[in-house]
């Protein structure tokens, strides 16, 4: 049953809403919407340029329309007369293909054709920084190994359980915060959901922690190393299929090796063959490169992969099956887009399962130990580039994402690496200016 936004708004006393999409860089666009023309708004969508966002469109495009999903809508917990909901791009009465929850929402469908229902949790870490970003937020947070600190978790209590308060209030079942492993780190997470429910929650959680940080006078940054030296922002996922109805665990099979049946394999398969091409979605900027191949940290790990393999419950590798029925990817990063994050896993996964991939043997060594000895995966990216010239030549993952949204994420983001390239730097200089 589709909700009347009106009429909910109405009962809630909501006098605003925010019609949101984000756009193929992750970063999200709306408009405010007074209740009373959100009738009209949720018939035909709000109206944008989608020019001037970043999209692969161009000013003599027609009017982009934001169309609100109702199923999404959120009542704002700190601000309660505004409510956010999550919208589907259009453009002349048709869905724009490029457009993350587009793509996400087609892949989802095609999988329900094969019988595969993709039920996703994330668990996206941020820093608390100062208002500029430049320092992490609290000067007494200095531990060499500041995971799980107990008294730094205090200091920021009013900030994290404000944020838990929400969760719990939006019926997410939060089930545990923590002090990462970098000083001025966090981490929190929520139950595990279907793959566009998890998508829309991650959109707005991030929303939300950067909106509470800022009524806190501080900074959240997802960025995947913003600070040198310190362990990096990953966004790791939990992957798991289920039977259409969502009552059983088509991964599950205790009979099997690590609890993960035929089927989980051959999924497990399709994000090994594909996980070189995958990281230009699951590790978008310039910057996600410095924290997969990050030298050690202080803390003594980056915790984040560098090579292609799997294993048990191990997380020195791109892959961990920590219990039967599902399995833990470990390259995404804090800048992954919430939506495309979901799509390549779906499409990777539905690639492994058509072609019954096999996932290849497991590792039970220690990568950061002992990964120089290891010859039997392929090294992951050494930055942007590389990943996007993996990505253009993976054709099958490129048409699993759709040739437009593949296009257009290829073309702006050479953009973007080449817009890096020709800026100029300190280290240029300091390295240079005397050759």
């Amino acid at each position: 049953m589709t909700i009347d936004l009106e009429a909910w708004a109405k009962e809630r006393g909501v006098k605003y809403f925010m019609i949101s999409y984000t756009d193929l860089f992750g970063a999200q666009r709306a408009k405010l919407v007074p209740t009373a023309a959100i009738r009209g708004m949720q018939e035909e969508g709000a109206g944008f340029a989608g020019f001037a966002t970043w999209l692969d469109l161009t000013p003599a495009h027609p009017d982009l329309f934001a169309k609100p999903d109702p199923s999404s809508v959120i009542q704002l917990p700190w601000k309660k007369d505004a409510a956010w909901v999550a919208a589907d791009c259009m453009m002349e009465g048709k869905p724009v293909d490029q457009s993350p929850r587009v793509t996400l929402k087609r892949l989802i469908g095609e999988a329900a054709q094969e019988g595969l229902r993709v039920k996703t949790g994330v668990e996206p870490e941020f820093f608390l920084t100062t208002p500029d970003g430049s320092e992490i937020s609290d000067a007494a947070d200095t531990a060499e190994k500041p995971c799980y600190d107990q008294q730094a978790l205090l200091r920021r209590y009013d900030v994290i359980a404000e944020i838990c308060d929400y969760m719990l209030e939006l019926g997410w079942n939060p089930y545990q915060n923590d002090h990462e492993d970098a000083n001025g780190q966090f981490e929190m997470n929520w139950e595990y959901d279907d793959a566009l429910a998890t998508a829309d929650k991650h959109s707005f959680f991030k929303f939300m922690v950067r909106s509470v940080a800022e009524k806190h006078g501080l900074r959240a940054t997802f960025m995947p190393k913003p600070f040198q030296g310190k362990t990096g922002n990953g966004c790791h996922a939990h992957i798991s299929v289920w039977d259409m109805e969502g009552k059983k665990n088509a991964f599950a099979d205790k009979a099997m090796p690590f609890g993960l049946s035929a089927q989980g394999r051959t999924f497990l398969g399709g994000i090994m063959k594909h996980a070189s091409a995958l990281a230009a979605v699951t590790n978008p900027t310039v910057n996600s490169y410095k924290r997969i191949n990050a030298p050690r940290t202080i803390s003594g790990a980056t915790w984040a992969p560098n090579t292609v393999t799997w294993t048990g419950n191990n997380r020195t590798h791109m892959v961990r099956v920590p219990g039967p029925g599902r399995f833990e990817l470990r390259l995404p990063d804090g800048a992954v887009n919430p939506y495309l994050l979901q799509a390549i896993i779906i499409a990777a996964g539905m690639s492994g399962v058509q072609s019954k991939a096999d996932p290849g043997p497991h590792s039970d060594i220690d990568m950061y130990k002992d990964g120089h000895k290891f010859n039997g995966g392929a090294k992951l990216p050494l930055n942007l580039l590389d990943a996007l010239r993996f990505y253009d030549e993976d054709s099958e993952l490129k048409r699993l994402m759709g040739t437009e949204f593949s296009s257009a994420f290829l073309k702006l983001k050479h953009q973007e690496w080449n817009a890096f390239c020709s800026h100029f730097t300190d280290w240029e200089k300091a390295n240079t200016l005397d050759i």
